[in-house]
């Protein structure tokens, strides 16, 4: 399937669909970045911009941009009332009881946690990443009218984060350390394509002269189950504990410095 990411939202206004994505990705990458509370405050903000866009939606009529209601638990509670037959369930119900629950992580667990209480702001950055993720996802399937399937894939492609160290441009990557092992090369790569890539594209990046070692590499992180890598299709994919290793990674070594162009 070919995606094709600016149409995913083509029916959104482009003042509330930047928004959108902007605080999107925002959450996104402070969370593989292990920022917990901006992903908090990301996921509060994003509430914001999802209930304007769910507001105009439901009055055919959209705002010039997001706004955040004097009473955001009432407003979500009046997005149930609509009774128009283009306004779906997931509009309705759904979503509108989800968004009260993103505003109040950020309000009420990020403060007045005393001695001996485990922090918790973690477990609420997974929470808030999840409900975003699947409201991104309903947003995109509805707006676009594609399968759960395909609004997954486009969502993925949303999503892809700009991993810090990695600099790209068009379809060239580079991991700006070599110091780095090959292993870290091709996790950081990996990572930073969404929702996979090849392994000739991976070793081209690298810049990895000697094709045996190189499949030798991806065989043993296949066998660790850091990625997941099938020779028969030549396609490589992140898997969460791959995952949880570059977010280590990043904060260990101090991997903050990122380029695009």
């Amino acid at each position: 399937m070919t995606i094709n990411v600016s149409a995913a939202l083509s029916d959104i206004p482009v003042a509330l669909r930047e928004p959108l994505l902007t605080e999107y990705r925002s959450l996104v990458q402070n969370f593989l970045e292990q920022r917990w509370r901006p992903t908090e405050l990301s996921g509060a903000l994003f509430s914001e911009i999802v209930y304007t866009i769910l507001d105009g939606h439901a009055k055919e009529v959209y705002a010039n941009k997001p706004a955040k209601p004097s009473n955001f638990v009432t407003a979500c509670r009046k997005l149930e009332e609509s009774k128009k037959n283009h306004v779906p369930r997931s509009f309705q119900i759904l979503i509108p009881r989800m968004l009260p629950a993103l505003y109040e992580v950020r309000n009420n667990r990020s403060v007045g946690h005393v001695g001996g209480d485990v922090d918790p702001n973690h477990m609420d950055s997974v929470v808030v990443l999840s409900m975003c993720n699947w409201i991104m996802g309903e947003l995109v399937r509805v707006f676009h009218n594609v399968s759960v399937i395909e609004a997954q894939a486009m969502v993925d492609a949303i999503a892809e984060a700009r991993i810090p160290i990695i600099w790209t441009k068009g379809n060239l990557k580079r991991v700006l350390n070599p110091k780095l092992s090959l292993d870290e090369h091709i996790l950081l790569l990996t990572s930073s394509s969404v929702p996979s890539t090849s392994s000739q594209l991976l070793k081209e990046w690298v810049e990895y002269g000697n094709s045996t070692r190189f499949k030798k590499a991806l065989r043993a992180l296949h066998k660790q189950r850091l990625i997941e890598f099938d020779e028969s299709t030549d396609n490589v994919e992140i898997l969460p504990p791959g995952t949880v290793f570059v977010q280590t990674l990043i904060r260990a070594k101090k991997l903050t410095f990122a380029s695009t162009d």
